[in-house]
């Protein structure tokens, strides 16, 4: 995967991309990634069902927001999943 500025001086987006062992979908990668953001990892990772911009980030308490919409699966087994970050204020908390 990539990480990319946007254009806003504080964002970034993960463009994550994984070869999985087991065939999956992308709507068990998802509930997998919320059961993580509701669970050991809350307050550090979100996952969002709303379209999301860059913008909508800025300020955001959790060190990653995973845009729901984009995650995708590829032949069952390639993934792709797209989190948004505020570089100045989500790393810290």
């Amino acid at each position: 995967g990539i990480a990319l500025r946007v254009p806003n001086p504080n964002v970034s987006v993960v463009d994550l991309v994984i070869q999985v062992e087991k065939p999956t979908i992308a709507e068990e990668v998802n509930e997998a990634l919320r059961a993580a953001a509701e669970g050991p990892m809350k307050g550090i990772l979100h996952v969002e069902d709303t379209p999301l911009v860059s913008s909508d980030m800025k300020g955001t308490n959790v060190s990653s927001t995973v845009d729901a919409a984009l995650t995708m699966v590829m032949g069952g087994d390639l993934v792709k999943v797209v989190a948004w970050y505020d570089n100045e204020w989500g790393y810290t908390q």
